[in-house]
């Protein structure tokens, strides 16, 4: 998953130095091991405005992901589409987004993945993974349904998990193949499942 990001918000806002701090410190360290202290010390701004912002550090959290989430979809999105127009080819062509997050500098898998992990079931950070997860999966479940997947359900999940795989195997074995071997095996799914 990527870090790439883009600035929403005026730049220099307290507000968006908080949570570009966040985004880069929860994504480099973890989430429980980046304090409140440290990401008001890296963002620069006074502690009453950054509970001014973020009234508790899981609204924090909750953002960093929806910001998260925006990059990993957008990009997810765009590499499906410079596939081309058809569904089958995009359902394919999102792997080269999963190539391009795992060779980036920093890279520590998704942060989706590491969120959940790191939270427990129930609570709103925990609620916010599942959220993408579930966003993630009917985008791709729709592909495939375009596509003319006999069982565009079976077909989706068989991707996403086939995603989420290479996601992990970027960051634990950081095998450069990896991404490469998981869009062949998702040309595979797909092909079969048009047979």
């Amino acid at each position: 998953m990527s870090t790439d990001h883009v600035t929403t918000a005026r730049p220099g806002g307290a507000r968006e130095r908080i949570l570009e701090s966040a985004f880069a410190l929860f994504y480099a360290r973890g989430i429980r091991a980046v304090g409140v202290d440290l990401i008001i010390a890296q963002s620069g701004v006074a502690k009453a405005t950054f509970y001014k912002h973020f009234p508790s550090k899981d609204d924090l959290v909750v953002a960093y992901l929806d910001k998260v989430d925006a990059v990993w979809s957008g990009q997810l999105k765009d590499a499906a589409e410079a596939a081309g127009p058809d569904p089958a080819d995009q359902l394919v062509g999102m792997f080269d987004a999963l190539s391009n997050a795992c060779r980036r500098e920093g890279y520590r898998g998704c942060a989706f993945i590491n969120a959940a992990a790191e939270s427990q079931p129930g609570t709103a950070v925990h609620d916010r993974t599942v959220a993408h997860k579930t966003a993630v999966l009917g985008w791709v479940r729709g592909l495939a349904e375009r596509a003319g997947a006999r069982d565009p359900g079976a077909l989706a999940r068989s991707l996403t998990l086939l995603l989420d795989g290479g996601l992990a195997s970027g960051s634990l074995d950081a095998d450069p193949e990896a991404p490469a071997v998981a869009q062949a095996s998702a040309r595979a799914l797909v092909d079969a499942s048009r047979a």
